[in-house]
């Protein structure tokens, strides 16, 4: 191509150029106005994060000298040798509801640890309530500036309907720099969830009951001690998804614990006969071994040690202690088999929560607390190591619907805001998928029978 020929393109391409130049400021502002108005104010904050990273990276020590100049102008024409270059990490921002997030690529001596320093900086220059730097791709960084504390914002979860992806995924909510999280079940024989009363803790377990309920591969049973009846209380709109559901009797209780341990024992005896392996979690739940969920809400009210001589107060200690060693089987033994059990309380000290059941739970989330003992007993002892992440800082109200976990994959722990299901809500997903409720003993005993009725004989 001559350079005519060239001069005379030279009209178009201007022209498509400045068509995608316009397109794409026409795409920023259908967006910028179709944005909600926190997500407006994030948008503005990258603008201005994008313009003044080369000015403020230098400042906060992110910057490098290279001294080294390029092989093809080792000499310049003139004879002098070049200035050394300063080095900026490139970036590319991203805008949410919530703040910005922003790619870093490493440089020599400007990596984690140097961003990890400027990290106070940073947030103060982008106007930020707090910011996390954190490993991405390899000699990639990932820096979450958050502008508005996303624990304080309540939020609200609308349960879809849909089968879920991963049945053994809990996702619990978003963390203080808004970003999801959940936790796996797979495998995990026990969940402890610990807070004061009106702090989250039913909501949370409702969440995961409305997100898992289209599934046919999990069945729900429930022990909630702050009612009689399934009609009472926080799980009534969710009932009729419930293969079974107790009140605070401790009697009706003890007889769904040993129904749910003779359920354990009879998966255990068939386990390889029916699905070829001797961990159902090696290949999943099904609808025919559905993963079984005992909820036990309020769980002090079957534990708790009775002191008396008369005969009742006799009955109820017997019938707490035997409550007490049916759970720690399901805990104990039921993982294997594909039984899962969240016992929630208001403290989770032993005599709430035996300490033999609770120190077998490998997940545990506490709520407010008053006490740092309640929360020691809730999440370990590290917890006194992490005075940010204590749950008894999160008494005042506008923590209602927040809790502090130990991350899995990361150090130490983090808060999470748990998002609220409306009761409408609930009850939609459970008339929408009361049909798929099964009892998992009716499931096995299909399985273990011929078409003639006969029971199968399982190979020892």
């Amino acid at each position: 191509m001559t350079v005519g020929e060239v001069i005379g393109l030279a009209p178009a391409l201007a022209g498509a150029a400045l068509a995608l130049s316009g397109t794409w400021a026409l795409w920023w502002v259908v967006r910028y106005v179709r944005a909600d108005k926190m997500t407006r104010a994030s948008i503005r904050q990258a603008i201005r994060v994008r313009r003044g990273w080369r000015r403020l990276a230098p400042m906060a020590g992110l910057s490098v000298t290279d001294k080294t100049p390029p092989a093809a102008v080792i000499v310049a024409p003139d004879g002098k040798v070049p200035k050394p270059r300063v080095l900026i990490p490139k970036i590319k921002v991203a805008a949410d509801r919530y703040g910005v997030v922003v790619r870093a690529v490493c440089l020599p001596k400007v990596s984690l640890a140097e961003f990890q320093r400027a990290a106070p900086y940073l947030a103060d220059a982008w106007r930020c309530t707090r910011i996390s730097v954190l490993p991405d791709k390899p000699g990639q960084l990932v820096i979450r500036g958050v502008r508005v504390d996303p624990l304080i914002v309540p939020n609200e979860h609308i349960p879809t309907g849909e089968v879920p992806e991963e049945l053994a995924v809990w996702g619990l909510g978003m963390d203080e720099y808004a970003q999801a999280v959940s936790v796996s079940l797979s495998d995990v024989p026990g969940v402890t969830v610990a807070g004061l009363p009106g702090f989250g803790k039913t909501s949370l377990i409702n969440k995961f009951i409305c997100d898992t309920a289209p599934s046919d591969a999990i069945q729900y049973a429930v022990a909630d001690g702050k009612v009689t009846s399934s009609h009472e209380g926080d799980y009534a709109d969710l009932a009729q998804r419930m293969f079974a559901f107790v009140g605070d009797d401790l009697e009706e209780a003890n007889a769904l614990f040993k129904r749910l341990v003779k359920l354990r024992r009879d998966r255990s005896a068939s386990i390889r006969a029916v699905l070829g392996v001797k961990n159902m979690w090696h290949v999943g739940p099904s609808a025919t071994w559905p993963l079984t969920v005992l909820i036990v809400d309020e769980a002090h009210t079957y534990f708790r040690d009775y002191k008396g001589s008369d005969a009742q107060t006799k009955k109820l200690a017997a019938l707490a202690a035997d409550n007490a060693r049916l759970v720690e089987d399901l805990v104990k033994k039921g993982r294997s088999v594909g039984i899962l059990v969240i016992i929630a309380t208001q403290k989770a000290t032993g005599d709430a929560i035996p300490t033999f059941i609770r120190d077998v739970c490998p997940v545990g989330l506490s709520f407010a607390q008053k006490t740092a003992e309640a929360a020691v007993v809730a999440l370990g002892e590290d917890i006194r190591n992490w005075p940010d992440a204590n749950p008894t800082a999160l008494q005042d109200p506008a923590y209602v619907g927040v809790a502090s976990m130990a991350h899995q994959g990361r150090p130490g722990f983090t808060r999470i805001r748990t998002p609220y299901v409306a009761d409408e809500d609930a009850a939609r997903i459970a008339a929408d998928t009361a049909h798929l409720t099964r009892d998992p003993a009716e499931l096995l005993d299909e399985q273990l029978t011929d078409p003639a009725g006969a029971p199968i004989l399982l190979s020892k």
